[in-house]
């Protein structure tokens, strides 16, 4: 089962690795810099296409992020 704890943190540390502030992911993606707080410090998801955006920007396999195993 996929918990949101679990993909937070794997956001969390993606975007520690990957040295964008939160300002810069935001306009990458297209949201607002308190949306990227809200994604990782309380419990709202990104859209599928934010989602998506997110995984593409920051190089990331979703699979990965969503926690399921091939």
């Amino acid at each position: 089962m996929i918990e949101l704890n679990q993909i937070r943190e794997k956001l969390q540390e993606a975007i520690k690795q990957s040295g964008i502030t939160h300002t810069e992911l935001a306009k990458r993606i297209g949201v607002c810099h308190q949306a990227i707080g809200q994604y990782l410090y309380q419990n709202k998801m990104p859209t599928i296409e934010t989602f998506a955006n997110l995984c593409a920007v920051l190089e990331l396999d979703a699979n990965e992020i969503l926690c399921i195993q091939r």
